[in-house]
């Protein structure tokens, strides 16, 4: 069965102009180290159109590159055994992405449980509840503050596709996001 949490509209599809970095699964593993870089190559390769202007090009690298690394590091620390897929464009009016990976079906379960917490009400409010009860137990994990951040903060809209994978016990798992540009250079 398939589920989707957030933005129905943004699981549709990406414009035609799409760049694909993959990160294959092998003997160096993927780790923290490729989100970053990875994240940091996808903003230079976007923000270039802004060059123009210097402050344009830092807050649009800045917000990418923010947005593109939260999601890879979540992709690489919940994912089973396998590649990632980064899918960018961007238009007049937005930044989009879309990455694909694949999770254990307990994960998934997990994460699901966060999405319906998180993507209900204003984020900005479950923001505050959130460190709130961070910093009332410093034990917790899994709290879905970076997600959070990302559409307080930056006005991401997010949607999570999960559907069945081609072997058991896994589930495929589709991110998806929009930063308005617009707003950031404006």
């Amino acid at each position: 069965m398939t589920t989707l949490f957030g933005t129905a509209d943004l699981a549709i599809g990406m414009n035609e102009s799409v760049s694909r970095v993959r990160l294959f699964d092998g003997p160096l593993d993927i780790s923290w180290h490729h989100c970053a870089t990875t994240s940091d190559f996808i903003a230079d390769l976007f923000a270039l159109r802004f060059q123009s202007s210097r402050n344009d090009y830092k807050e649009v690298r800045h917000s990418v590159g923010y947005l593109v690394n939260e999601l890879m590091e979540n992709a690489v620390k919940f994912r089973a055994p396998g590649e990632i897929m980064v899918e960018a464009s961007m238009d007049a009016e937005s930044f989009k992405v879309k990455i694909s990976n694949v999770v254990d079906s307990e994960t998934a379960a997990e994460f699901q449980s966060l999405l319906s917490e998180i993507t209900v009400g204003d984020p900005a409010e479950l923001l505050i509840q959130r460190l709130e009860a961070n910093a009332a137990d410093p034990e917790a994990t899994g709290s879905g503050l970076g997600l959070l951040t990302l559409m307080s903060d930056y006005g991401a809209r997010l949607a999570w596709i999960f559907s069945p994978a081609d072997e058991t016990d896994v589930v495929s798992l589709e991110i998806y996001a929009s930063l308005p540009i617009s707003q950031i250079y404006h």
